[in-house]
């Protein structure tokens, strides 16, 4: 039985674009993370292309259409090292607002349905729960695509802690 060698130029690629934990390159290339550290070490790799991949995710994300495909089988410079990984990251934060979508949908749909509901003494503590909820899902759903968008990059957290604030005041009003 042949044991298939390990694509080290791909390996080397990802490990640089830094992506990717060196666990799940590993995984995906059916080695140990510790090989990979051990050739990255005699080999001189440094995971430097990071902050380049991100910036390019960004800039991805900017453009109104994200190219499907066209990438080279084997890129050798940092250019197409770092094009592949945006791509990819792209790919992820795409997938992430889809799916944020639903949930702000879900969430909208709680908070038509309490708007509606005739509170009395019978169902105050069941409305309080479900308020609780939905206001807990809405600062979810608003965090998450601040971070989908990069919307909050460098005030961090503020505008929705503010919000958290006042929605939880007013949840203890109803």
């Amino acid at each position: 039985m042949t044991t298939k060698q390990p694509d080290w130029e791909a390996i080397e690629r990802a490990y640089r674009a830094g992506s990717l934990s060196i666990r799940t390159i590993a995984e995906r290339n059916s080695i140990s993370d510790t090989a990979i550290r051990a050739k990255a070490r005699k080999n001189g790799w440094a995971r430097d292309l990071t902050d380049q991949v991100r910036q390019a995710a960004k800039a991805k994300l900017v453009r109104t259409e994200v190219r499907a495909g066209g990438s080279h089988c084997e890129p050798r410079t940092d250019d197409e090292i770092v094009e592949e990984a945006a791509t990819e990251a792209a790919s992820v934060v795409l997938a992430h607002r889809t799916g944020l979508a639903n949930w702000r949908s879900i969430a909208d749909k709680l908070s038509v349905a309490l708007a509606e509901i005739d509170v009395n003494e019978d169902n105050l503590g069941d409305f309080s729960r479900a308020l609780n909820a939905g206001v807990d899902a809405q600062l979810k759903v608003i965090k998450g695509e601040r971070q989908a968008y990069g919307l909050d990059a460098e005030e961090g957290d503020k505008t929705v802690d503010t919000l958290a604030s006042l929605m939880d005041e007013l949840s203890k009003e109803a």
